[in-house]
């Protein structure tokens, strides 16, 4: 996994791959948004909804427990084990908002995650431990961790699928 020197760094890296991510819908039709195409295991409007899942997820988590609640991740009501049942509620929570609503809210999460990410002290943000819910599996993943593995790599992937779903859809 990729490390980062300092916040500003994960910062202009989510920056970057958000933008290069979310441009790619400016061109998908809004009739064509919830179109599965064989070869990509997602519709326009899942790839955007599992990326706001998980940016929200990561949210309140922090929220929940800067309230002083004891956070279970990923959610009460989804272990683990079960992502799949998780991504299913992300595409299902978004599925009624257009094209564009979806990508202004992205891109609104998205400060989001910068505002959290410089509200962390050094501290807090690259050492294992930094809050309780980032050490709550067995990963114990420091809070970058998680922010990158919730933000940079997915919008790496996701917009490879974007765009072989668009190329397939032309065809």
């Amino acid at each position: 996994m990729v490390e980062y020197k300092n916040r500003e760094e994960l910062i202009l890296e989510i920056s970057k791959r958000s933008k290069l991510f979310i441009q790619e819908f400016t061109d998908v039709n809004e009739k064509d948004k919830n179109t599965l195409i064989d070869g990509v295991d997602k519709t326009p409007t899942q790839m955007i909804a599992y990326q706001l899942g998980w940016m929200n997820l990561i949210l309140s988590w922090e929220n929940q427990e800067q309230e002083g609640y004891a956070v279970v991740t990923p959610t009460p009501e989804y272990k683990w084990n079960n992502l799949g049942g998780l991504y299913e509620s992300f595409y299902k929570h978004y599925e009624k908002y257009t094209l564009k609503e979806l990508c202004t809210m992205f891109l609104e999460t998205e400060q989001r995650i910068i505002q959290l990410i410089n509200n962390y002290t050094d501290i807090e943000l690259f050492q294992q431990g930094g809050r309780k819910w980032s050490s709550s599996t067995p990963s114990n993943w420091a809070i970058w961790k998680w922010i990158h593995i919730n933000t940079v790599a997915p919008f790496k992937s996701f917009r490879t699928k974007i765009r072989k779903w668009k190329k397939l859809q032309q065809n």
